[in-house]
């Protein structure tokens, strides 16, 4: 009787003693929390609502638990629509690496044509509106700011409901084709005007081609009141 209750102590002293140097679980819950927040402050920046979704993290995951998790966004990767975000453990008890499936939207006003508007036509307020929408599924350039488009001139047709995106529009010319312009060199303690007649368009900045009155062409750039710079 005296053994079997010997034996029976060592057999729980052995198996308490196993379960207590056995290593613990990494609990899933943390691993898509520690997903969450990396995205949520990677993305703060972001115009408009940013919202996550996780895929369903296998809840049967044998991973050791991990003293601090790691997340980080794979090589190529971006935290923009549907994309992937890694977790790995590089501890002294731990090592291991995953990647969890994740969507990343970002709702915000866009702005999108009310009225029809033509070729050449500048922009006001009355033919725009913003709509929300998810940028993570709109084209690249588009604009979600009034202050960004009014005043622009129409490089084509624009339908109503269209997005507004930077190759529709162009800054307003301040340099006409066969308009007579004022060439302006200045140098450090001198400058020099003359005439010219420019032979192409230009907005603000841009370089512009004028032909000076010797015939002589030359490249300056176009400013307001009918100037071009050149560089001496």
């Amino acid at each position: 009787m005296l053994c079997l209750l010997k034996l029976s102590l060592s057999s729980s002293f052995l198996l308490a003693s196993q379960q207590k140097t056995a290593p613990q679980q990494q609990d899933v819950s943390q691993i898509k929390n520690a997903v969450e927040n990396f995205i949520y402050n990677k993305t703060v920046t972001l115009p408009g609502q940013v919202t996550v979704n996780l895929d369903k993290i296998d809840p049967h995951l044998n991973l050791p638990k991990c003293p601090e998790l790691e997340p980080f966004i794979p090589t190529g990767g971006r935290l923009w629509g549907k994309t992937s975000v890694g977790v790995r453990c590089n501890s002294q008890i731990a090592s291991w690496t995953i990647y969890i499936q994740a969507e990343v939207n970002v709702i915000a006003s866009v702005l999108h044509i009310i009225r029809p508007v033509s070729t050449g036509q500048t922009l006001t307020y009355e033919d725009i509106t913003l709509q929300n929408v998810n940028l993570t599924q709109m084209p690249e350039g588009i604009f979600t700011s009034t202050d960004q488009v009014i005043g622009k001139v129409a490089t084509a047709n624009l339908s109503v409901g269209q997005p507004l995106r930077q190759q529709m529009l162009r800054a307003p010319y301040v340099i006409s084709r066969g308009q007579k312009v004022n060439l302006v060199i200045q140098g450090r303690g001198f400058s020099i005007s003359s005439e010219g007649l420019a032979l192409t368009d230009a907005s603000e900045g841009q370089i512009v081609q004028v032909r000076n009155k010797s015939g002589r062409i030359i490249s300056g750039i176009a400013r307001i009141n009918s100037i071009v710079e050149v560089q001496p």
